[in-house]
């Protein structure tokens, strides 16, 4: 059962990355490399924004720290359909928080319901686990 705490924690965390990423990276100006990249105060400007990009980053890193510690646990076959969640939980934020504007649609909703059928299908057990 830790195994599986540990594969949604990392499913949760990929997802706050994810959110924040894009937030971040919507609130920034256009970078023009060959213009800003010794720009120095181009960074000191758009700080917040940066550092909500970089907090995103820190969450992948957690996120993976998770899945390490769900690898060791559970087998590969059971543990990466669940990575497959974070789709499902960017989905319903991005289209439930205010930020991201996003909008549902019948086609993107049926696809995350197959994913989680999906998920539920390869979590059951087998007929060969069931008779041991």
């Amino acid at each position: 059962m830790k195994g599986y705490l540990w594969a949604i924690g990392s499913a949760l965390l990929v997802t706050a990355a994810q959110l924040l990423l894009k937030f971040g990276m919507s609130e920034l100006p256009a970078l023009q490399l060959e213009k800003q990249w010794v720009d120095f105060s181009w960074l000191w400007v758009n700080v917040t924004p940066l550092a909500i990009v970089f907090v995103g980053l820190v969450g992948y890193v957690l996120s993976m720290v998770c899945w390490l510690f769900t690898l060791r646990t559970i087998p590969l076959n059971k543990a990466y359909p669940l990575i497959s969640l974070s789709y499902v939980f960017v989905y319903i934020l991005a289209v439930i928080l205010p930020w991201f504007q996003e909008t549902p649609s019948w086609t993107k909703t049926a696809g995350v319901a197959f994913i989680m059928v999906g998920v539920w299908l390869i979590s059951q057990k087998t007929k060969e686990a069931q008779s041991h």
